[in-house]
């Protein structure tokens, strides 16, 4: 399956781009700052692998620890925020029709691909071929001179997956079609996105869900003296915030 690949512009966005992601296809592209991209699932049984990075310092890159401890959390879901390692906020979830996004499991392997459905090679079946989540997100990343040194956790967007008293864990499964999760961008990004199975995927049948990306300009952040669903949702993303204001030098909302 060919990957589609989109760098946007440093200039704002006039007007809504859409544009569709297959089933085990991949996707990676520069998203600026105070923009908004929306993820759309057209059928049941969805799942992205997403990873962020700041574009114009690709060493600063999501940290999943830091986001789900600073905001109390297993999961992440709207109101809640991913920060970098630096303490920044990459971007803000602004609404989720979903309201799970697992951030502990990772992108599928190969072998997990493998063991879970068969294989489907390129050469094989061409764009039928079974895909992974990890080497769809490598391989959009090396468009940017990144490689597995440089991937650390990924969000799984569109699925829920919920410990035992013992730890386990397990995939709740749900039909999440015409379910949309926006991210705000709050830095300039590069973004990685692999539409494969999550890896704890009971399915027999390989077969996720298309998705649709759509790419807009962001409202204005609300000032201070307002609410907003993501910076103001506990103490810690207000700091996030103020750190971010300080990284662009805008002391006044620092």
């Amino acid at each position: 399956m060919s990957s589609v690949s989109i760098t946007t512009s440093d200039s704002s966005y006039s007007d809504r781009f859409t544009m569709p992601l297959p089933g085990g296809h991949h996707w990676c592209g520069r998203i600026n700052k105070n923009t908004v991209l929306t993820l759309k699932s057209m059928a049941a049984n969805a799942n992205a692998s997403l990873y962020v990075v700041n574009a114009d310092e690709k060493l600063e890159r999501f940290n999943m620890p830091d986001s789900l401890k600073a905001q109390h959390t297993l999961y992440l879901s709207e109101g809640h925020v991913l920060y970098s390692d630096m303490g920044r906020v990459l971007a803000s979830i602004i609404s989720d029709d979903h309201g799970w996004n697992d951030a502990i499991c990772g992108p599928s392997t190969a072998a997990m691909i493998s063991s879970q459905y068969g294989k489907k090679t390129f050469q094989d079946a061409r764009n039928e071929r079974y895909q992974n989540g990890l080497d769809g997100l490598l391989t959009e990343m090396s468009k940017f001179a990144l490689n597995e040194s440089d991937l650390t956790a990924t969000v799984n967007l569109f699925s829920k997956v919920i410990p035992d008293l013992q730890g386990q864990l397990s995939y709740i499964a749900a039909d999440n079609t015409n379910q949309s999760i926006a991210l705000r961008f709050e830095m300039n990004c590069l973004v990685f996105i692999c539409n494969a199975p999550h890896p704890l995927d009971p399915s027999d049948i390989y077969d996720p869900a298309d998705i649709e990306l759509t790419i807009q300009q962001a409202a204005p952040i609300v000032s201070k003296a307002e609410f907003d669903i993501c910076r103001d949702s506990c103490s810690q993303n207000q700091r996030g915030f103020e750190n971010n204001a300080r990284y662009f030098g805008d002391y006044t909302n620092a």
